[in-house]
């Protein structure tokens, strides 16, 4: 007696796909942007949310620094500005 035979007669759904050892567990199906270049759509976002996140760090960083120098540095008497 066959698998689906047995499992129509039981009552149970028809099983599935069977999933491969080797594949990819979070494969990225979703469409690519040009059909000759190997970039998804969902790589293209997430590289601009991180290049965006990114920048900010970036921004924050530098403003750190400004403070840094143009404040805490000569309070601190490390350097003094030569306004």
């Amino acid at each position: 007696m066959g698998e689906a035979k047995r499992r129509s007669e039981q009552g149970l759904p028809p099983r599935g796909p069977q999933k491969q050892p080797g594949s990819a567990k979070g494969k990225d199906t979703s469409p690519r942007l040009v059909a000759w270049l190997p970039l998804t759509r969902r790589q293209a976002d997430r590289f601009v949310q991180v290049s965006t996140q990114g920048a900010w760090v970036g921004i924050a960083a530098l403003v750190l620094f400004w403070i840094t120098v143009r404040f805490i540095g000569p309070a601190a008497g490390w350097w003094v500005l030569s306004d």
